[in-house]
């Protein structure tokens, strides 16, 4: 098999629109059923929907858990929120599977745990291919999404969307069953 791969020249929300038309094209291609979105505002999380205008595909829209700002702020805008809602698109709002409880302790007493050592060698690819990874197997640990399927999986450096990676999911608790299957595009600085 032969399969491209598009890079963009910077990472950020200028690759938004066009990340979303490579998902939409491979998505169809593949018959894939599921996609889950990074949108903490829920901004990119609308755009990939009124794009991908299928009934029958579900989307997943993850954001930030509570507090990630501070305080006990969440960051999905309540107009995304409606909108997205309407549209039938899933909203997740919990723990970032790779960092998590891992984070509050390296914050307190200093050091790496191993999943953050996990997150930094993802990010060795790109950002958005960490957050691709990570926002599966928390749409997964919810029930959002299967792991007995291909789906595909999109991510960003900040804002926008500049990532997408077709994977086969999988739990928390099984994590090494994961498999990334195809990288559909990634920035690459």
């Amino acid at each position: 098999m032969e399969k491209s791969i598009h890079y963009f020249e910077n990472s950020g929300e200028e690759n938004t629109n066009k990340l979303i038309e490579l998902v939409k094209i491979r998505r169809k291609e593949l018959g894939i059923k599921h996609i889950v979105v990074a949108s903490a505002s829920g901004r990119s999380g609308v755009k990939l929907a009124k794009n991908i205008r299928d009934p029958d595909v579900n989307i997943v829209n993850i954001t930030h858990h509570a507090g990630f700002k501070g305080d006990d702020i969440i960051e999905i805008e309540s107009e995304n929120r409606n909108e997205l809602e309407n549209m039938g698109v899933k909203i997740y709002i919990g723990t970032h599977s790779l960092s998590g409880v891992g984070r509050g302790i390296s914050n307190k007493f200093g050091g790496i745990t191993p999943v953050e050592i996990i997150a930094a060698t993802l990010r060795l690819f790109s950002q958005g291919i960490k957050v691709g990874v990570e926002i599966s197997i928390m749409a997964c640990d919810a029930s959002l999404i299967p792991t007995d399927t291909e789906i595909i999986a999109v991510g960003g450096s900040a804002t926008g969307l500049d990532a997408a990676i077709v994977l086969k999911p999988a739990h928390m608790g099984n994590f090494f069953d994961l498999k990334i299957n195809e990288i559909i595009a990634m920035p690459r600085p």
